[in-house]
């Protein structure tokens, strides 16, 4: 079958590679139908997330049609139509019965490497790396779903593959994001990052309540989606200052909740962007941390502080002071989206939501290269990249970027 691999540092090339096979009773194949590139894929090309090897599949946004299927599975049968979680979860262990799903104690088989890093090992998933299990990823034609009675979502009839196909991690992300933030009638929520994930965080605080959002950016297409679909106000950092700005769009007091959707490589200028960018070029510190700096600096004492955006290790100049003296709270996860799943199809269904504004390009699975060429340079006003395995391709390659 076809699949995107890493090929090395800022490389990704569709090849050839073996068919998936059954290997555990629990377990169905799924042929994709529609897949994604996500912002956290670019953090393994990039070359920020450790245990990436030459040759793995990429890909964690995925849904399809189940065409073989295990001999202990219960709920799925071949011929339904699935979308598929990022995180693998077992349904018994302690955390799956809490339903928190991303830190399963029984899906990653490479635990002892995760735990090495961040003290304990969080859930296997698709296509991320072997510290959360060296799973095959879903930008190929077909996947191996373990536990195939805890993850997949059957998808209703006549639903798209662009309504639901979000449900598999970004819509969940966005929307935990917002749940995190404890959100009251009247609050004002600040949201940096106005990429997929952000923009679904917009949405998401408003349905949980929020009188305003704030987002901050610095490439005007996005805040104009943002401001356009999502209904934020917005900041540009590149033009104003953005804790100062907070506080006089809040009269002095600052956001309720602040909501950091951009993660480990996040871009600013100044001092500390230039001191950040060295150090993680010198491998000294791994994530750079403007946005999560300022999202601290600029909530309001005793508000929340709610973080989505991937970080993989160790960031220097953390203000700690900021969060212990201010009273502030520190939520955060990767995402429980088996959680989410089904309330969050429910409000698409009801209307109340409609993932599909932020899709600007779908591409033939062969073009995947370029689909993270655009992606990752901001090219073409790409907010979001869809997949399709199967269609017809003009042309095919591989994406290098120096």
């Amino acid at each position: 079958m076809k699949a995107t691999c890493f090929m090395g540092r800022n490389k990704v090339e569709v090849q050839e590679v073996p068919d998936p096979k059954i290997l555990n009773a629990s377990d169905v194949i799924v042929k994709i139908t529609s897949t994604a590139i996500c912002g956290s894929d670019l953090h393994l090309v990039d070359g920020y997330i450790p245990a990436v090897m030459h040759g793995d599949v990429l890909g964690h946004e995925f849904m399809g049609e189940v065409v073989e299927v295990g001999s202990n599975v219960k709920t799925l049968k071949s011929g339904d139509r699935v979308v598929v979680p990022f995180d693998i979860a077992c349904g018994v262990c302690n955390a799956c019965r809490n339903e928190m799903y991303s830190v399963c104690e029984n899906s990653n088989p490479n635990a002892w490497m995760a735990a090495s890093m961040w003290g304990h090992a969080g859930a296997g998933a698709f296509g991320y790396s072997h510290l959360t299990g060296g799973y095959a990823g879903g930008q190929a034609e077909y996947a191996r779903v373990p536990f195939a009675d805890v993850g997949p979502m059957k998808v209703p009839d006549g639903m798209t593959d662009e309504q639901v196909l979000f449900l598999s991690d970004i819509l969940p992300t966005g929307y935990m994001g917002a749940d995190l933030c404890d959100i009251k009638p009247g609050d004002v929520i600040a949201v940096w990052g106005c990429g997929p994930v952000g923009q679904f965080a917009i949405v998401s605080a408003y349905l949980l309540g929020a009188e305003r959002v704030i987002a901050i950016d610095r490439f005007e297409y996005r805040l104009r989606m943002a401001r356009e679909k999502a209904g934020a106000e917005t900041i540009d950092y590149e033009e104003q200052d953005v804790l100062d700005t907070l506080k006089e769009m809040t009269g002095g007091r600052g956001p309720d909740a602040c909501i950091d959707a951009v993660g480990m490589e996040s871009h600013g200028h100044g001092p500390m962007w230039i001191y950040d960018r060295a150090m993680q070029a010198a491998r000294v510190e791994t994530d750079r941390g403007t946005a999560l700096r300022e999202a601290i600096m600029a909530c309001r004492n005793g508000g929340t502080v709610s973080i989505i955006g991937v970080y993989g290790g160790f960031m220097d100049k953390f203000p700690i002071g900021s969060i212990m003296n201010r009273s502030l709270t520190i939520k955060t996860g990767q995402t429980h989206v088996q959680r989410y799943m089904r309330p969050l199809l429910e409000r698409i269904q009801n209307g109340e939501i409609d993932p599909t504004f932020i899709i600007t390009h779908t591409l033939p699975l062969e073009q995947a290269p370029h689909g993270y060429d655009i992606f990752k340079n901001k090219l073409d006003e790409c907010e979001k990249v869809i997949l399709k395995p199967g269609a017809v391709s003009a042309t095919t390659g591989s994406y290098a970027h120096a």
